[in-house]
């Protein structure tokens, strides 16, 4: 992980910086500042107490912006001069139109942006539209704001942008209460029957060679895991007929520094898990750590002779179990409903989106987006159509037959 008081590559900064000038707006005592990339220091700083979802952390920030050279935004509102609530923002081009967005794009889900507890319940909406004009007189050249797959909560404490207008996201969140232990929760979620198939897994796996449940704890076992991982979602995506939203070098050079420099603390933020059987992994998850919260940022299975046994669901079923061991409340697969989380979910998170014009063109652009969100909505939620669809995209792609269900980006 970085030095929380660390200084963010001068290098980057210069590359990134359209201006040095920091714009700040007074309300009552309330005030606002917003600066391109040098802005990424006080933001490291802050996080060293601030509260955050994952992928608003100092390391995850601070690796995108390195590995992939974003263009950054830092907004912050202060109170009597003591930070209170900071977005660090990418700016990346679509078509005609500049989004500032959570930096990881897609990879960022359950967001939070990172805020001082002390002053979360104070933050109304005035106040957090202050740091959006900001921005716009900051960077003239950004046209939309865009917040996507917000928390609504996070240990209890209401994310202070839901004070704004907001719709919610198209897709559910799943996660599973850990309530009293494994145990417990076996004989909420047809224990009988995960346990039988654990069992049965295990003689499958037996039968083939020896097998282990590996953590990544070296360079060298973050290296191997995420290569494994990488191989197998490029797979899975071309037999589902879409993008491979892990196939850019910046992206998988963005992951393998996020893994390694958890490594280096005591508690790690973000973990790798793997199931090698045979000398050979079957399945990779990719996990974050937020408070009692474990979550399952993604995982992939190995399209192999082993596939039928259903390795990923095995991985599953050690990860949680080990996150009750550990003490954690709950375990949250992420955003994605998927048949294998539901094996294991009592918990649905809505997450919702924001939105925020900051031109004309910004305007257009997300009013289109609202009703992009709501058709994407719709077909989600009407499982004639999203079979449907994934059957085309099957098909597109020269796909017979649905890929193994149990991995999930």
């Amino acid at each position: 992980m970085v030095d929380a008081a660390a200084s963010f590559d001068g290098n980057r900064v210069a590359a990134n910086e359209i201006s040095a000038h920091s714009i700040r707006a007074d309300q009552g005592r309330w005030t606002t500042a917003a600066s391109d990339g040098v802005g990424l220091a006080d933001y490291i700083q802050f996080c060293a107490s601030a509260l955050f979802a994952p992928a608003q952390s100092a390391s995850w920030v601070n690796n995108w912006a390195i590995a992939t050279g974003a263009d950054m935004v830092v907004a912050t509102l202060a109170y009597d001069a003591r930070p209170a609530l900071s977005l660090a923002l990418e700016v990346v081009r679509r078509g005609p139109f500049k989004i500032a967005r959570f930096a990881g794009g897609r990879h960022a889900n359950g967001n939070f942006a990172a805020g001082d507890p002390r002053f979360l319940s104070t933050i109304d909406g005035p106040a957090t539209r202050s740091m959006f004009k900001a921005i716009a007189r900051a960077r003239p050249d950004i046209d939309l704001i865009s917040l996507e797959r917000l928390l609504p909560n996070l240990d209890g404490v209401v994310n202070p942008l839901a004070a704004l207008p907001s719709f919610p996201s198209p897709n559910l969140a799943l996660a599973v209460d850990l309530d009293g232990g494994f145990d417990a929760l076996l004989s909420r979620a047809s224990g009988k029957r995960k346990r039988k198939k654990h069992r049965s897994q295990t003689r499958k796996f037996e039968a083939v060679g020896a097998f282990r449940r590996i953590e990544a704890r070296t360079r060298d076992e973050v290296d191997r895991l995420l290569d494994a991982f990488l191989g197998m979602k490029e797979a899975r995506f071309a037999k589902m007929g879409i993008a491979n939203v892990f196939g850019d070098r910046q992206v998988r050079d963005f992951f393998r520094a996020l893994f390694t420099d958890a490594l280096t603390e005591e508690k790690p933020s973000f973990l790798l898990h793997g199931l090698d059987v045979a000398g050979k992994l079957r399945a990779v998850t990719g996990s974050s750590r937020c408070g009692k919260r474990l979550i399952c940022e993604f995982g992939a299975i190995a399209d192999d002779d082993l596939a039928f046994t259903s390795p990923g669901d095995f991985l599953f079923f050690d990860n949680i179990q080990e996150a009750c061991e550990l003490g954690f409340d709950v375990y949250d697969f992420s955003v994605g409903d998927e048949a294998y989380k539901r094996l294991w979910c009592d918990i649905e998170v809505q997450h919702f989106e924001v939105l925020a014009p900051l031109t004309l063109k910004g305007r257009a652009l997300a009013a289109a987006m609202r009703q992009g969100a709501r058709a994407k909505a719709f077909i989600k939620n009407n499982p004639t159509v999203w079979n449907l669809t994934k059957m085309l995209r099957r098909k597109a792609a020269g796909q017979a037959a649905p890929a193994p269900a149990e991995d999930d980006s």
